[in-house]
């Protein structure tokens, strides 16, 4: 084999990282991207605006929902915590299993993911750039969420120190670390339902089949998570640990739930990871 043969048969790491930045362009070039990040920095807007409509006669409390809903009129970064706890459920992994389901099967579906294994990629290559892209959009959408929040929060609600859950009192800039901290907590809690949502578009080359097969597996888990008759299932459920960030909100931090889920979205990671794999890089896409 002549070195130019090696050369083109041999993927170059700077070819990949061109790679992975080309994907990453063009899947936050698209309006469904665009569409799905407008919606998640929406959300916040809407529950800022609720609950300053709420407490506008003055009242201490506030509308009933996550524990820091309360806490939204005092201190208007608690609105990033309250906004991250309302998406988290539905709104962001959602959108995570919109991309992340037509990361292959949208390829497929419009003929360019043939064309794409002509180069020197190799299909694992591909998969994991994939599957890359799908994670940037995890934090991304979560970090959306969290500025959104913090923006409306200041302009909306007072700012100053945060009084934890545990009933500590720290600075504001400490906060402002500790809602960092939440958004790569729950971008964490994401890993799983990207892994998911890519073992399902190496399932199909129906990008719509494939997105609408994530979310429903995504609601169906999430139901199956709060029925009392399964819980000795429900550990294992990937949802199941997620709103373990407001332990990051304690003074000691309580690490044992994020130490759990961390684990538990690893493990889904891991075994759909290589379930999307062994199917990917078997599957026929000459048609």
């Amino acid at each position: 084999m002549s070195q130019a043969e090696t050369v083109v048969r041999t993927p170059r790491p700077l070819w990949s990282l061109g790679l992975l930045r080309s994907e990453i362009v063009t899947t936050f070039r698209r309006w469904r991207t665009l569409a799905l990040l407008a919606v998640l920095a929406g959300v916040p807007v809407l529950v800022g605006v609720a609950v300053k409509i709420e407490t506008g006669d003055g009242g201490g409390g506030g509308p009933g929902g996550p524990a820091f809903l309360s806490q939204v009129t005092h201190n208007g970064l608690f609105l990033v915590f309250t906004s991250l706890a309302v998406t988290l459920p539905f709104f962001l992994p959602m959108s995570v299993g919109v991309i992340a389901g037509d990361s292959l099967a949208g390829e497929a579906h419009g003929g360019t993911l043939r064309y794409l294994l002509v180069a020197p990629a190799g299909r694992t290559r591909l998969l994991l750039v994939k599957y890359a892209t799908t994670l940037a959009f995890c934090l991304v959408g979560t970090l959306v969420v969290a500025l959104s929040a913090l923006v409306t929060g200041a302009l909306l609600f007072p700012l100053g120190e945060i009084t934890l859950l545990s009933g500590t009192s720290v600075s504001f800039g400490e906060g402002l670390l500790r809602a960092l901290a939440i958004a790569v907590a729950v971008a964490l809690s994401l890993v799983g339902v990207a892994a998911i949502g890519l073992f399902v578009s190496t399932l199909t080359t129906s990008g719509i089949a494939a997105m609408a097969t994530t979310v429903g597996l995504l609601i169906t888990v999430q139901i199956l998570d709060t029925l009392p008759q399964l819980h000795a299932l429900q550990p294992y459920l990937f949802p199941h640990y997620w709103l373990s960030f407001a332990d990051l909100l304690r003074d000691p931090v309580y690490w044992d739930q994020l130490q759990k889920n961390a684990g538990l979205q690893a493990l889904y990671a891991l075994v759909f990871g290589s379930a999307a794999w062994a199917r990917f890089t078997t599957r026929d896409v000459t048609g």
